[in-house]
């Protein structure tokens, strides 16, 4: 028989587990759905099956991926858990069996004779070369039936991964190329690679890095990739101090390398910045002599104080700022684009690495009362500095916002917002869809389901999926 859950912020509200698999043919829609909208809405996020054996994080769970499958003016909805190896392991044994990243001593005995591995595929999931993957950085992915989310198995590009698969790919939208990397705790500390547009994995590099950090995304350009080795270093010794690998170790400051796209670990460049966590960038551009970089950028590492503090979505700190990075003189100037707290930056993908003009994101617009989360979708337009936003109610909270073009041929932002929203009041999610040039207005429309969708991370689009 099942625990039930402990008294915890991340397992209470709309961070508590739904334990419910399902699927709507014809779901409710109010306002009327562009018929532009062909394809599926795939969202990832931690759910977990049973109750924790230690302490829990927000970044433990199980995944569960959310479809939106768009058709004809018509919007149908599924929802099914990622099977790993860890969650089969568990409901075999009817309980947890994993220890967490706020608890990772706290492992069943069990595991020792029969190792599995942690991989829970629950924060981002991604459609590439016809195959859908669903993404954690401490373990290849998970391939998925795109249609029915049926998990194939894990996948590790026919066994040419070497370790593990970032979460946050980046998709060249000119040569189809998915660049990646991956980071651990033993050396290599940090592997670099490539997948062609047919999915084959064509290139990995070593990159040495001095010590092994969380390195949650990295920054892609025309010409360039970058990494962060932010100070949220990864020792596993830390582990008998707070019960995380995870610690904050500020005097070793951040360190932004950059390396040609087509070079190895001697040639990149490394520029020195005041300590700080990103956990998502938004864009990036070069010009042959600049970098250019749009980040959400944190004073220091959150989710990780002494090893399980809690700070919610309600007490977001990250600050859009821009890096810019001089290749001649090594230096890093940087700017604060905006004073909102605001993260899970988006923008339209077309133009990944390329010079662009519109960005999105989950914002916490001071409101004067309590906020059950992000209470804003934003878009900001960077030519002009000029920020709008989309506003729900305080017991409501936005989820990450997603572009989807108009038309492949669209302009640049010319296309719509997709994101989730928790109705607090009423304790269920509809799913908004905006002009992505006008948030501010009323949605376009509104996909309004009967349950929740729990907090989770990142989705994507597939164009006629």
């Amino acid at each position: 028989m099942s625990r039930p859950f402990p008294d915890s912020p991340f397992l209470s509200g709309n961070y508590a587990p739904w334990p419910v698999e399902g699927e709507i043919h014809d779901a409710v829609v109010e306002g009327e759905l562009p018929r532009e909208l062909e394809g599926t809405l795939w969202r990832n996020g931690p759910n977990p099956q049973f109750a924790p054996r230690g302490r829990y994080h927000w970044f433990d769970g199980d995944g569960m991926i959310h479809a939106f499958r768009f058709r004809d003016g018509r919007v149908s909805y599924r929802n099914r858990w990622v099977r790993t190896a860890r969650f089969q392991a568990e409901r075999a044994a009817g309980e947890a069996l994993f220890g967490g990243l706020g608890d990772m001593g706290a492992g069943d005995p069990r595991l020792l004779a029969n190792p599995t591995s942690p991989n829970a595929a629950n924060t981002n999931i991604v459609w590439h070369a016809g195959r859908l993957l669903a993404l954690w950085e401490g373990g290849p992915a998970h391939a998925l039936d795109p249609r029915t989310l049926e998990t194939e198995g894990p996948y590790d590009f026919a066994g040419r991964l070497v370790g593990a698969l970032t979460a946050h790919p980046k998709l060249d939208p000119e040569t189809g190329e998915m660049l990646c990397f991956g980071y651990g705790f033993v050396p290599p500390f940090l592997r670099y690679h490539v997948v062609d547009a047919a999915g084959r994995l064509v290139r990995t590099e070593e990159i040495e890095v001095p010590v092994p950090t969380m390195m949650h995304d990295f920054i892609v350009t025309k010409r360039h990739v970058i990494f962060l080795v932010c100070p949220a270093t990864i020792r596993l010794e830390n582990i008998e101090k707070t019960g995380s690998p995870i610690g904050w170790e500020p005097e070793l400051g951040t360190q932004i390398g950059a390396m040609p796209r087509d070079g190895t670990s001697r040639d990149v460049k490394w520029f020195r910045a005041a300590p700080c966590y990103v956990f998502h960038l938004m864009n990036a551009q070069d010009d042959g002599a600049r970098i250019v970089a749009d980040v959400c950028r944190y004073e220091r590492v959150p989710l990780f104080e002494a090893g399980d503090a809690i700070e919610g979505q309600q007490e977001l700190s990250a600050r859009l700022t821009r890096w810019t990075l001089d290749l001649a003189g090594g230096s890093v100037k940087e700017e604060a684009l905006d004073d909102l707290a605001s993260e899970f930056p988006r923008f339209d993908e077309r133009h990944a690495g390329l010079p662009y003009r519109h960005g999105y994101a989950g914002a916490v617009v001071p409101a004067g009362e309590e906020l059950a989360g992000m209470n804003a979708i934003v878009h900001w337009d960077l030519a002009t500095g000029r920020r709008s936003e989309h506003r729900v109610a305080a017991s409501d909270a936005v989820g990450e916002p997603i572009f989807v073009p108009r038309r492949p041929d669209a302009p640049e932002g010319d296309g719509f917002l997709l994101a989730s929203v928790y109705r607090g009041q009423e304790r269920r999610s509809d799913l908004l869809v905006l002009d992505a040039q006008d948030v501010a207005s009323a949605p376009l429309a509104t996909v309004k389901l009967p349950h929740r969708i729990p907090f989770g991370f990142h989705g994507n689009w597939g164009q006629g999926v």
